[in-house]
């Protein structure tokens, strides 16, 4: 997993209008996917209601990654509904397991 600043993801999607929130969003879940998570292609990010399931499967690799220290639950409300702060939260988890 690649370190990343938790306040530079905010203040970069806030900056470039969300599209860094899609690129951080295809990155990581590549990344996790060489963990071992099973995150399906991204391409679904875009079709509305089934990016609800692929934000379910992102954050069931959260969990499968961080070894259960954040659950697929609370990865999948943070996102919901904080974006891209609940993003940050999850980055500065991912940092901490991170090699």
């Amino acid at each position: 997993m690649q370190h990343r600043n938790p306040i530079m993801v905010i203040f970069l999607s806030l900056i470039t209008l969300g599209i860094y929130a899609l690129v951080w969003s295809v990155r990581t879940k590549d990344e996790m996917n060489a963990k071992g998570a099973q995150i399906p292609t991204a391409w679904l990010l875009i079709i509305p209601f089934v990016n609800y399931f692929w934000l379910w499967k992102f954050s069931e690799g959260v969990e499968v990654v961080t070894s259960k220290k954040m659950g697929a639950g609370v990865a999948f409300c943070l996102q919901f509904f904080l974006g891209v702060i609940g993003m940050a939260i999850i980055q500065d988890k991912l940092n901490q397991v991170a090699t």
